[in-house]
């Protein structure tokens, strides 16, 4: 297999990395030219999120491929291949066959077995098809990744319950807070992540939220799916107001740049008082030096990871299930891949056998004269195309369901020799 992947995630980055990395769903399409241009480079997807990018491609050579991912990579981020070494991860082959389908099943995710990996998948998957990135073999990746992760939620019981990053995040918060009942709580953002947020925060017994987004209508249709809950709106310019009413500020939006920072929090933050911000945007909402304002204590994605670990124990068996069900899947797709040497072979009979027929069919139709109409043209036409496929197609259907290698490679060779044929890969 000549299919790799390139990437770093919440293992092994922080997320002061991981947000340089990050590419926002507006800047794919420009990403994967990008990457399509470079030599070696036949097909490409990019899976970005918030605690992970890993770039799958199919390289006609797989170390010039890796070099020529790397330097994308580095010139995104504006670091030296030196520095990003220790954070990346090469998988090649069926190891990132094997990757591609623990992501999907949600068994490299922050919290095992959460649920909206698999969407962000399929997302991969879709857009990467748009813009002209993912070719046969990708698509065919995706949608046996998509299949399998589908398949471990359904034959195991690792999504039931699943916490997800939102959920993770209120539980910090309680941690931090005690209880949440009784305080004044802000979202920042109207997204996929504040919907989980509220519901996670109502189920606590936080009964007073404020949704703070720069489009309203999305904000108050958020609160709108919550008609008994105590849910305020607020457009984006009375932002702070509400962060200075707030004990508990949670950061959910797509800026590329923080949004909340020292020099903006300062002047309005009570020093003698204690607001809690938790940012689990990737890029970051919240700057870093925040951190630094007396009053304030600020955790990102990177401190969920001590809550999260409470409840991987419980799941690693439902685990170990689903890596049972993966390895199916991988021989599944291994079959497919192998299958592939065939289209060569395959390709040239056919196209042997069609030069016959119509070599033929000419003949025949001269012999006839012009007492033969285009009507009774087209039916001889018809019926000589029926005999060859009808006669191609067990041949084909065998040599493509050969599951032994050696074999279909010698019914390859037999096939090539019997009928003389051009090998079609030569002249690629």
């Amino acid at each position: 297999m000549n299919i790799a992947v390139i990437g770093l995630s919440h293992k092994t980055t922080p997320v002061e990395v991981r947000e340089k990395l990050s590419i926002p769903e507006a800047e794919l399409q420009e990403a994967i030219a990008q990457l399509r241009a470079y030599p070696s480079i036949e097909e490409i997807a990019v899976l970005s999120t918030c605690n992970r990018l890993e770039i799958y491609f199919i390289a006609k050579d797989m170390e010039s491929g890796v070099r020529e991912v790397s330097q994308f990579l580095c010139d995104r981020s504006h670091m030296m291949l030196s520095e990003l070494r220790p954070y990346l991860f090469v998988l090649l082959h069926q190891d990132a066959v094997m990757h591609l389908m623990r992501v999907s099943a949600g068994l490299e995710s922050l919290v095992l077995g959460e649920g909206q990996i698999l969407a962000q998948v399929k997302t991969t998957h879709k857009l990467g098809q748009k813009h002209k990135g993912v070719g046969r073999v990708l698509n065919q990746l995706f949608k046996q990744a998509i299949g399998a992760g589908k398949r471990v939620r359904t034959e195991t019981s690792i999504g039931t319950g699943a916490v997800s990053i939102s959920s993770a995040a209120v539980e910090l918060a309680q941690l931090k807070m005690d209880s949440l009942t009784d305080l004044n709580v802000c979202i920042v953002g109207a997204g996929k992540m504040s919907k989980l947020l509220v519901k996670h925060l109502l189920s606590k017994g936080a009964d007073r939220i404020t949704i703070v987004n720069r489009s309203q209508r999305r904000a108050e249709e958020l609160a709108g799916q919550y008609p008994s809950a105590n849910i305020v709106v607020r457009p984006l310019s009375e932002m702070f107001d509400a962060i200075v009413q707030s004990n508990l500020v949670f950061t959910s939006t797509g800026a590329t740049q923080p949004i909340l920072t020292k020099a903006n929090l300062e002047p309005i933050v009570d020093a003698t008082g204690d607001l809690v911000l938790i940012d689990i945007s990737v890029p970051r909402n919240i700057a870093a030096d925040v951190t630094g304002v007396s009053g304030i204590r600020c955790y990102n994605v990177d401190d969920l990871k001590a809550v999260v670990a409470q409840n991987q124990e419980s799941r690693r068996q439902m685990a170990l299930e689903a890596e049972a069900l993966l390895e199916e899947e991988l021989a599944s797709f291994e079959s497919w891949w192998q299958s592939l040497e065939t289209v060569p072979t395959i390709s040239s009979l056919r196209k042997k056998i069609e030069t016959i027929r119509e070599q033929e069919l000419e003949k025949a139709l001269s012999r006839l004269g012009t007492e033969f109409d285009d009507k009774h043209q087209e039916v001889i036409e018809s019926l000589t195309r029926g005999i060859v496929n009808k006669i191609l197609h067990d041949p084909m259907v065998q040599l493509r369901a050969q599951q032994d290698l050696e074999a279909r490679r010698i019914a390859m060779h037999t096939l090539r020799t019997l009928f003389d044929l051009e090998d079609e890969s030569l002249h690629r």
